[in-house]
């Protein structure tokens, strides 16, 4: 029964498919295609269908050339779009921890394929093979010193890839050190974090200027000054405050805009108020970064927040519980409610996760197929970890970091009263020590019913997310969340918790279910 109600949910994914790129467009697109599918529910659109909405798109086109339109729906006119560069400490797949490295993989080609000029600016944390040195560098202040920074760069998918390179991200996170990208470890953060990510902002805010770059067919040279910044997460919350001071103050930059988007406000980039000195900004910011929580602090977010042109997060719902109180808002619900804040839902790359080309699982499938292959994927998951196989028990997965956020501790307080069922279930992520030994002791705790692997491991996800009837996603706060919207892509049925972005995309009874909110604190 639940592979049966997880092949219904096929066919309602559209609406998350989008990266929310042309969010109007796509709208319609998929009211289109919710009125063209069959009675089982599996099929977007017969052929009749496809052959009018083909027919409909041309008419369109060649009605926009005739009116003069410079940018006809469907077609990309080449030099009309914006220069976008989009900054973040994480990007992947070169570096992630969680969504914010997706978003920056994923979204920036759906930008670039609606005529845009695209670049990501993120730290060069490895020797990313594929990453060629420019040989640019550039000179920042950073605390007392000045730094030498070099770019390092490459052509993916319609964007410009540039990796900043410095020993303060490639010598402590390099793969051979087993450090991780904020920290010596998980939940421990570098005590010069402030200082790492302010030459990411300052070398971002340069990247534009001064590298000639030629790799895209339509466009040649720098970027130039009339672009927008998107500004991710506290890490660059100071990438405004330097625009403002060092370039616009200058002559330098004044057309260029800066849109701040808030992944999760939980992270805020918070530190001594005697730290305000190493940044080099004018006391005038001073009021800007200025916080109070019992110390008196520097607050990143904060920062970004006040100085950008415009606020931003990853789902409408998630927006109303910034401004809704303290609790959710984390203590910066007033100032949102000051400068205004818009929310549009995540999308994901459907490049990536896209089970009729996903090389991840051994059987490819559609909506046609997925009642006869799940079973098999299924099957195959199991007995990759070593568990009974057998079609009709019914399989749930987890996926994500292992922290109280996720709700991976309440995951494993509900264990043990429904895993007597005819179910198995397994875990797989990183986080907390105390919770990855949690989870790897389920196999000793119920060897034929659950695993847990506590490693980070792009081809299981992909497995399990395509072998299982339902993924689990019990988080306390969810901005947005990707896992619920890679489920409905490949299937699988959501269960989820009601809150952030997960009640923007999971309709309850058509593509997952709804489990109520769990207390933030």
């Amino acid at each position: 029964m639940a592979t049966v109600t997880a092949s219904h949910l096929v066919s309602t994914v559209c609406q998350v498919n989008s990266h929310g790129a042309d969010t109007k467009a796509a709208n319609l697109i998929c009211m289109k295609n919710q009125a063209a599918i069959t009675h089982n529910g599996l099929r977007f659109l017969n052929m009749l269908d496809r052959l009018q909405t083909r027919t409909n798109a041309k008419a369109v086109a060649r009605q926009a050339v005739k009116q003069d339109n410079p940018r006809p729906w469907g077609k990309i006119i080449c030099g009309k779009g914006l220069n976008l560069v989009f900054v973040g400490a994480e990007c992947g797949p070169w570096s992630k921890t969680g969504g914010l490295g997706d978003v920056l993989g994923g979204l920036p080609p759906a930008m670039a394929a609606n005529g845009h000029r695209v670049m990501t600016v993120s730290p060069r944390y490895d020797q990313y093979m594929d990453a060629w040195d420019t040989s640019v560098l550039v000179e920042v202040k950073v605390g007392d010193k000045i730094e030498t920074a070099r770019f390092f760069h490459c052509y993916k998918r319609g964007v410009d890839r540039v990796f900043v390179d410095h020993p303060m991200f490639l010598e402590k996170v390099w793969g051979k050190t087993g450090s991780k990208i904020y920290g010596p470890n998980a939940g421990v953060d570098y005590k010069d974090n402030q200082l790492r990510f302010s030459l990411l902002c300052q070398a971002a805010l340069e990247a534009p200027k001064v590298l000639n770059l030629n790799s895209n067919r339509y466009f040649s040279g720098p970027y130039g000054e009339d672009v927008i910044f998107i500004a991710n997460d506290w890490h660059t919350g100071l990438l405004p405050c330097y625009l403002k001071s060092m370039y616009q103050s200058r002559g330098i930059y004044m057309n260029a805009k800066v849109a701040f988007c808030i992944h999760n406000i939980a992270y805020q980039g918070r530190f001594p108020f005697s730290d305000f000195s190493v940044l080099n900004l004018p006391d005038r910011f001073k009021s800007s970064f200025d916080f109070f929580d019992g110390y008196e602090t520097i607050d990143a977010a904060h920062a970004g927040i006040l100085e950008s042109d415009k606020v931003l997060t990853v789902s409408p719902y998630y927006a109303q519980e910034l401004i809704s109180g303290e609790d959710k808002g984390v203590e910066l619900d007033n100032i949102i409610r000051k400068t205004g804040i818009t929310g549009i839902v995540n999308g994901m790359d459907v490049q990536e996760w896209n089970p009729a080309t996903d090389q991840h699982i051994n059987v490819q499938y559609d909506a046609s197929t997925v009642m006869d292959v799940k079973p098999i994927l299924k099957e195959s998951l199991q007995a990759e970890m070593g568990l009974h196989c057998d079609r009709n028990v019914l399989v749930v997965g987890f996926i994500g970091r292992l922290e109280e956020q996720k709700g991976s501790d309440v995951l494993a307080e509900a264990i043990p009263r429904f895993i007597g069922e005819n179910c198995q279930i397994v875990i797989l992520g990183t986080g907390k020590k105390a919770m990855e030994e949690q989870i790897e002791n389920l196999e000793t705790q119920y060897p034929d019913k659950a695993r847990g692997i506590a490693n980070f491991n792009v081809p299981l996800a992909h497995k399990i997310i395509a072998g299982s009837d339902f993924i689990l996603i019990p988080s306390r706060f969810e901005p947005c969340g990707l896992i619920q919207l890679h489920a409905m892509r490949y299937g699988t049925v959501p269960i989820v918790a009601s809150t952030g972005g997960l009640v923007d995309t999971v309709k309850e009874g058509f593509t997952g279910f709804q489990m109520g909110a769990f207390n933030v604190k």
